[in-house]
């Protein structure tokens, strides 16, 4: 507890200016800003952060390190969140109990489409949510989507960076062998894998990942805004898994990060109820 011990003995009637730290994140208000990066492997963090003006760690704790600083003089803040679901929805809580309200996903992703290759970036504009943590939350058929403002400042923020990427349908799934029709130990095959990748393929579906249909769901569930973008590593028409463009996606939503902060100006300038093309970014 921090305070004037003269002034407050036993710290009676001092205020403790961390007294809504969180127990998973440890991080508090003040910590973080009103947008944050969500990668899933704590080791990302700096190479996330090694893009921007300035950044300094405000919290570490298992497998949620968390770092804020600027970038192009916009606030903005980047927390791991562990790999799946679960560990993914925890960030999310906390870090809105501290004033956070923007969520980016970054990360790598496997594509299902022919016309995706690996080093593209996938922006998602919705998710199938097969993962069980957003059920907890929600019925079923609640949808999973992205805010158009996030899309649309990620889409920009990759045109203006130059690279590929492609706009759509994202599966989540709690697995990343059995539940991504991938072989299981000693080559098991989940009943069904086989048909359930082709049924998303059909459906336009472009990539498998962990977390993004949990972090959409619960982002509009709060009232909040959120937004997933990742790198292709692993592409599931040819069989190729490469780790290639590592950081485009953390890039990506970094500049997506101040184009949105003008893009709220402009809401702001024009009295508008939300942000729309007409507006610019």
């Amino acid at each position: 507890m921090s305070g004037d011990a003269g002034d407050a003995p036993d710290g009676a009637g001092a205020e403790d200016p961390r007294e809504d730290e969180q127990y998973h994140l440890e991080v508090a208000s003040g910590d973080v800003a009103d947008s944050v990066l969500l990668p899933g492997d704590p080791e990302r963090v700096p190479k996330v952060t090694d893009e921007w003006d300035d950044a300094a760690v405000v919290a570490e704790h298992r497998e949620y390190r968390t770092a804020t600083g600027t970038y192009d003089d916009t606030p903005i803040s980047v927390t791991s969140t562990g790999i799946g679901s679960p560990s993914a929805a925890i960030a999310v809580e906390e870090l809105a109990r501290v004033g956070a309200d923007t969520f980016l996903r970054v990360g790598s992703c496997g594509a299902i489409q022919e016309e995706t290759d690996i080093g593209d970036l996938i922006i998602t504009s919705g998710a199938v949510r097969q993962e069980g943590t957003s059920s907890e939350y929600v019925r079923e058929d609640y949808p999973a989507v992205a805010d158009h403002a996030v899309v649309a400042a990620l889409a920009a923020a990759a045109e203006e960076l130059g690279y590929d990427y492609h706009v759509g349908l994202t599966a989540s799934t709690d697995s990343f062998y059995a539940g991504q029709s991938r072989e299981g130990f000693e080559g098991f095959r989940a009943r069904g894998a086989t048909e359930d990748i082709e049924e998303l393929k059909a459906a336009g579906v472009l990539n498998f990942e962990m977390e993004a249909s949990a972090i959409l769901t619960l982002a509009n569930v709060y009232g909040l805004r959120a937004g997933a973008v990742c790198t292709v590593y692993a592409d599931r028409t040819t069989g190729e898994f490469r780790v290639e463009g590592e950081r485009r996606a953390a890039r990506t939503a970094s500049l997506a990060v101040a184009k949105l902060a003008a893009m709220d100006e402009r809401v702001d300038e024009t009295g508008a109820d939300a942000w729309h093309a007409g507006l610019g970014i």
